[in-house]
């Protein structure tokens, strides 16, 4: 089964930027959509961002919406999150995941439909 490693996390004040990256194991990568996820101290883990497997549809929920950017490079398999003008409420440990299925069209954020967790990466948004 893949697994996939975040990296890139860390701590910035408000209006700071950091990018986000996440190493796939090269065996679907490349055919599958990633997600991108983020779980806050005593709230449930949610979906921040979907990219498809070709990079060319993305999905985002409202509240980052035009400061984060999904992306990929699947000849280095590779998915990033670049997050830009960063919140408080953007504290979290973020995960990404891939998508079960292969060349799926739709993009998911049914996060039991996402498998390869991998540990996490912590940022910290200090206002």
């Amino acid at each position: 089964q893949a697994q996939l490693v975040e990296s890139g996390g860390g701590s910035v004040q408000a209006g700071g930027s950091l990018s986000l990256s996440c190493a796939g194991d090269g065996r679907t990568f490349g055919s599958v959509n990633v997600g991108w996820f983020r779980q806050a101290p005593g709230k449930e883990r949610e979906a921040v961002a979907v990219i498809n497997w070709k990079g060319s549809e993305s999905w985002y929920v409202d509240s980052v919406k035009g400061r984060f950017t999904v992306s990929r490079d699947n000849a280095k398999n590779m998915a990033y999150l670049q997050m830009n003008n960063l919140r408080p409420e953007d504290t979290a440990v973020y995960y990404c995941a891939q998508d079960s299925g292969e060349y799926r069209t739709v993009l998911s954020i049914i996060q039991s439909l996402y498998h390869g967790w991998g540990p996490g990466t912590q940022v910290t948004v200090s206002s």
